[in-house]
């Protein structure tokens, strides 16, 4: 019986498949964090039009810390798995900074290919249903974030829950 994960937002819901094959301690943490409910109550702090949007963030359950949002963590960093599937449209992959190995929570879903990403961050699966929600999440308005990046959802795009359930469960 095979895993999703379903990620409930205020714009609707959207079932992610895994690819265990080719990333299984990511998507091991992953799914710890999710059911530890770490997730629930974030929000998609980044929207990069016709590219990703970034979510996963534990700071952007805090108003307050707007000024440190896309830099938080679980409090430790895990292994790049990197394979050869490329970033397409509703890929979910793991943000991180410079360094390779500096994942740790946060993740983003493809918009539109994004090749440049391959084989440089760590994709760990596909999403399988929620088209309409991605482009919601999306078409956001945004405003100019600290580093001058215009990717600041104006209005907050909120996670209510991200659960692992066995696609029977999601109706997927």
């Amino acid at each position: 019986m095979s895993e999703v994960a379903v990620i409930t937002t205020d714009q609707g819901r959207m079932v992610i498949e895994f690819w265990d094959e080719i990333a299984p301690a990511t998507i091991e943490n992953f799914k710890k964090l999710a059911n530890e409910m770490f997730y629930d109550g974030t929000a998609f702090h980044r929207v990069v039009k016709g590219f990703m949007i970034q979510g996963g963030d534990p700071l952007t359950k805090d108003a307050n810390e707007e000024h440190r949002w896309g830099t938080g963590d679980p409090g430790y960093k895990i292994k790049a798995e990197f394979s050869d599937r490329p970033h397409v449209s509703g890929v979910i992959s793991m943000a991180r900074s410079q360094n390779p190995d500096s994942a740790g929570c946060q993740f983003f879903i493809c918009l539109a290919p994004a090749n440049f990403l391959d084989g440089q961050y760590t994709c760990f699966g596909q999403m399988v249903s929620g088209d309409d929600v991605l482009s919601a999440i999306g078409d956001v308005e945004t405003a100019r974030a600290g580093g001058g990046e215009k990717s600041r959802p104006v209005k907050r795009v909120g996670v209510e829950s991200i659960r692992i359930v066995s696609r029977e469960e999601a109706g997927v």
